[in-house]
């Protein structure tokens, strides 16, 4: 159905033609699932913008075919490429929220794009927007249908970009990472559509992902990139299970394990050198960081710990039930020890850690840090301890750094904030000496946080959070975004910082494998409330809750 022959897409610079894509192949048979995967920069989202006309200027293919059915690709006018955009070739993007207009009900988006690529009235447009809504699993598709965007979970928008892909009955859908950002339940969900989807409607996909462990799940065949070149194709358990090439092999053994626990995860080498020769700092990080450490390992206990927020007023005579988040949580977090805490979309993961760094306020409960007592957000005051010896590596590294300033004024702020070095060459040597630290070059002490990699802005991130000297860290989401060999190099990261400075740790994650390999002691979270705590290894051998079973069923596990 999709030939593409000796694929090569550029990019003009000052500096000449930048390369993204050379001379790929690739082939999509009807109902077939095509997955490509790679190391983040590898092409794979390139190869997908290429196929569907949306590469951004001033990219543009400089050679090779592609062809759908008997329709040469290249060849289309404009007006053409934009009629094969929503009748032949459809696409499914990684983040569901920006693909809705959140100001426009589903029903509307839907129609809209049935009636662009159709002459149907909107009666008909609407029979047929409800019709698909039933088909992608969505209930009372109907009453439903008036809903906007923000009043369905992830897992529901992405349901809705999925009826939209299909409302001009396509015959190639290209799924730019379709479940990154969902919970493993709702991941499955979504996987299980689009098996069904391809085998029922004979539709191809073209599924890009850098999580491997969902490619072994539903791929018929996959691709392995890398810097823009095919490194090996075929099909998935033949590529995966007995790959030829020593990178697919390296880029397999740094997928974490759901099965076994390792003690560190294998890297592809890239051969690349350094940016740029070190500073000379006169500063050991670890030295200094070891200094701050010389207290004694801080744990952290939560009992009967209740989140509420306020619900919405339906009636002026009605009083507004709050919604609970977290329901009289209680859980301890070892001194020097790693606490893994898992749960689905919504279960109140994140809302825990807001508590617990004060930035919402609890409606009951006691927390308490190194066994004194730890105020909730109102009482903390800003020069409270607990302000610097809690701190939090979040999910979006990009967001989490100021994009006005430099590396260096971002890393030397806790230093000035928490009163830890008053002179400012001071700070700056410390900034650059934490940043080896987490083994970056310090010489990009000037640039700005979108001159790097979403690999390389997670470990500033981390060396922010380590020069406020915590004891305590709080790590959501850390690698949800990275591919798997840069998730592999933060994770080893991590894993050699807690073990040489003690620290104690809140890890949580919706990737269970990630979770083994990272927790001494685990914590499941559903609706608010813990269903199961206790050791790591016992909980991934032995689970008891009916609920950790079900995650465990329902995460992608590695068959080869």
């Amino acid at each position: 159905m999709l030939d593409v022959r000796g694929l090569t897409v550029k990019f003009p610079s000052r500096r000449g033609d930048f390369t993204a894509i050379e001379g790929v192949d690739l082939a999509v048979k009807p109902g077939e699932i095509h997955g490509l995967v790679g190391e983040s920069g590898a092409g794979k989202s390139t190869i997908g913008a290429a196929i569907i006309g949306l590469l951004q200027p001033p990219g543009y293919v400089s050679d090779g075919t592609m062809t759908l059915g008997e329709t040469d690709l290249r060849s289309l006018t404009p007006s053409q490429a934009h009629e094969a955009r929503g009748d032949r070739i459809s696409m499914i993007f990684q983040d569901p929220q920006t693909s809705l207009n959140p100001l426009m009900t589903v029903e509307d988006q839907l129609i809209e794009t049935i009636q662009a690529h159709s002459d149907a009235s909107t009666n008909t447009a609407r029979n047929r927007a409800i019709s698909i809504l039933e088909e992608i699993g969505i209930k009372n598709a109907g009453d439903r249908i008036k809903a906007y965007p923000h009043q369905f979970s992830g897992g529901m928008r992405q349901r809705v970009v999925i009826a939209l892909a299909l409302c001009t009955d396509p015959e190639l859908i290209i799924a730019d990472e379709p479940t990154t950002a969902l919970d493993v339940a709702v991941q499955s969900q979504v996987l299980d559509l689009i098996r069904r989807l391809a085998r029922t409607r004979d539709i191809g996909f073209i599924l890009i992902t850098h999580d491997i462990g969902v490619i072994a799940q539903v791929a018929d065949t996959v691709t392995v990139l890398r810097r823009g070149r095919v490194i090996e194709t075929g099909e998935t358990p033949q590529v995966l299970g007995q790959p030829r090439e020593a990178y697919t092999k390296a880029l397999m053994d740094a997928v974490p394990r759901l099965d076994r626990k390792l003690d560190r995860f294998s890297t592809p080498d890239d051969g690349e050198a350094p940016s740029a020769p070190a500073l000379t700092t006169g500063i050991d990080a670890e030295d200094w960081l070891m200094e701050g450490a010389a207290q004694e390992h801080l744990g952290l206990e939560v009992r009967d710990l209740s989140v509420r927020f306020a619900g919405t007023r339906t009636s002026i005579f009605r009083k507004p039930e709050a919604y609970v988040a977290l329901d009289r949580v209680s859980l301890t977090v070892e001194p020097a020890r790693v606490l893994g805490l898992v749960g689905e979309s919504g279960s109140g993961k994140s809302t825990l850690a807001k508590a617990i760094t004060g930035l919402i306020q609890p409606s009951e409960g006691v927390m308490r840090l190194g066994g004194e007592d730890l105020p909730p957000a109102r009482q903390r005051p800003r020069d409270h301890p607990a302000r610097r010896l809690i701190q939090m590596v979040f999910q979006d590294p990009y967001s989490s750094l100021n994009a006005r300033h430099r590396i260096g004024d971002i890393l030397a702020e806790p230093l000035a904030l928490y009163g830890l070095e008053g002179d400012k060459a001071k700070r700056r040597a410390l900034a650059a000496a934490m940043l080896e630290l987490v083994e970056m070059e310090p010489s990009n002490i000037d640039r700005y946080p979108h001159q790097f990699s979403g690999g390389q802005r997670q470990r500033i991130a981390i060396a922010r959070a380590l020069l406020a000297r915590p004891r305590f860290l709080i790590c959501d989401e850390p690698t949800s975004a990275l591919d798997v060999s840069i998730q592999a190099q933060v994770l080893n990261l991590l894993k050699d910082l807690q073990t040489k400075f003690g620290l104690s740790i809140l890890f949580i994650s919706h990737n269970l494998a990630v979770v083994r390999q990272m927790s001494d002691d685990i914590a499941v979270l559903k609706s608010g409330q813990i269903v199961e705590a206790g050791d790591s290894e016992t909980f991934f051998t032995t689970p008891s809750a009916p609920y950790s079973k079900e995650l465990l069923s329902l995460t992608p596990a590695m068959p080869y």
